[in-house]
């Protein structure tokens, strides 16, 4: 199985501030975004689109114009009570036990790093691997990131070493 990781495009959200599984929208630079990730695609040999059901992937999903199927499993770390929050306005005493180990310590009525591997792991792990199928994996940094550092057995704490542009398609 070929697997085209892509991430959802730029979010209309200011800068700074905590968001997740938060459903907000694109910017109007979807239409050119969309042109550079298509271009690195075989869109015509892909059999199946898969998507977090959040608009800013949905969105892009629906633009490939194949079956979709949408899947929690591919959102972005819950950020529970920090969702739209300023990241400096996020109080300390609950901020920095996170910090120090995001990926076991929970988020405030969210969830863990940790958590959140488990479910991008459940997901890849009932895709039939020894297909000879093409498919487009539409979802967030964090799932992306988690997939990937237990791919390339990477450390899970050490795995925001992996840079992923919004739009950037990376081949599993």
């Amino acid at each position: 199985m070929e697997i085209y990781l892509v991430r959802h495009t730029t979010p209309n959200i200011e800068k700074g501030i905590c968001y997740g599984q938060s459903d907000i929208g694109i910017t109007n630079s979807f239409q050119s975004e969309v042109k550079k990730i298509h271009q690195q695609i075989p869109i015509e040999e892909v059999a199946m689109v898969y998507s977090s059901p959040l608009q800013r992937c949905k969105l892009l999903a629906t633009t490939f114009k194949k079956e979709i199927t949408f899947d929690d499993r591919l959102k972005e770390l819950n950020f529970g009570d920090w969702e739209l929050q300023p990241w400096d306005a996020i109080h300390s005493e609950s901020l920095d036990p996170w910090m120090k180990d995001f990926v076991n310590v929970k988020v405030p009525n969210g969830e863990s790093y940790i958590m959140l591997q488990q479910r991008i792991l459940s997901f890849y792990n009932a895709l039939d691997l020894i297909s000879q199928e093409k498919i487009v994996i539409i979802t967030h940094a964090g799932p992306m990131r988690a997939l990937l550092s237990n791919i390339r057995q990477i450390d899970l704490k050490d795995s925001f070493a992996i840079k992923i542009a919004y739009g950037e398609v990376i081949i599993v």
